[in-house]
């Protein structure tokens, strides 16, 4: 797929790796990118961006990415700029970590993992993802129907790309139950939308990042990453935003590439 001349839309791209994706694809020359954040932080980005290209790229788009009435206008406002995107990386995501369950040793009552915040972490992390990727077949949908086409062929070319953001915890961390069964469940929504959305010439996939330097990852504190990251990560370091945003744009731009891709630096979960 030619990202060239495309639009796109990144959720999370305040900071971290939204942030580093939509840096990525602006150098790579991407017609213009809808940054979606909670944050105001993601109008800085914007204009990062743009003061280096020759010509305005990114639109900062401000407000919750769980939110469905939000989730259409930011498309419509999308749409109606820079015409459909053709790919969208639902990068936003939290983690809210807290063993399942521990003894408080006070009361000697057992201490379950709050079921509000269970729900928050999927609807973010599974949910919102899943519903901006449906917004954006949907919308490539209607506009295949609008122009008369029915099924994709593939002398069309690539018409999109979804690339969901899991995460080497998917396979089960100590003390991220609702995160790891957030990004499990990507996987599932990413197969299945797979099989689906290629009968519009969309495609969708995972990139399952490392311990990457965010500020999702800087929150765990200096003590947990040199005790329990670093020393099992090959590279003895985290992994630059930058370095996933790479691997993110090769899965976008190598149609040959499906189902999960693992940008790991080498950790694995320890027991």
């Amino acid at each position: 797929m030619i990202i060239k001349g495309k639009s796109a839309v990144i959720t999370g791209a305040g900071s971290g790796i939204g942030q580093a994706v939509a840096m990525e694809l602006a150098d790579r020359g991407v017609g213009a990118v809808g940054l979606v954040d909670s944050s105001e932080s993601v109008i800085n980005v914007a204009r990062a961006i743009n003061d280096r290209m020759e010509r305005p790229v990114a639109e900062a788009i401000i407000g919750d990415v769980t939110d469905s009435a939000f989730r259409s206008r930011a498309f419509d406002l999308i749409c109606s700029k820079y015409g459909v995107p053709s790919i969208c990386i639902p990068a936003a995501g939290v983690s809210l970590d807290q063993p399942a369950v521990q003894m408080d040793e006070q009361t000697g009552r057992a201490v379950i993992y709050p079921l509000d915040k269970f729900r928050e972490v999927a609807e973010i992390n599974l949910i919102a993802p899943a519903a901006w990727a449906l917004e954006t077949i949907a919308r490539i949908a209607e506009d295949r129907h609008g122009r008369g086409l029915k099924g994709w062929n593939p002398d069309e070319g690539i018409q999109g790309t979804i690339i969901f953001l899991g995460a080497v915890s998917s396979h089960g961390n100590t003390g991220q139950l609702a995160y790891t069964a957030a990004k499990s469940g990507l996987e599932g929504v990413a197969s299945t939308l797979a099989k689906e959305a290629i009968n519009f010439g969309v495609r969708c996939a995972v990139i399952h990042p490392g311990y990457t330097d965010t500020p999702m990852t800087r929150a765990l504190g200096e003590e947990y990453i040199q005790k329990n990251i670093l020393p099992y990560t090959q590279l003895r370091r985290l992994i630059a935003p930058s370095e996933i945003a790479d691997a993110i744009y090769f899965l976008i731009c190598n149609s040959a590439v499906s189902g999960q891709l693992w940008a790991d630096a080498g950790w694995h979960p320890q027991s």
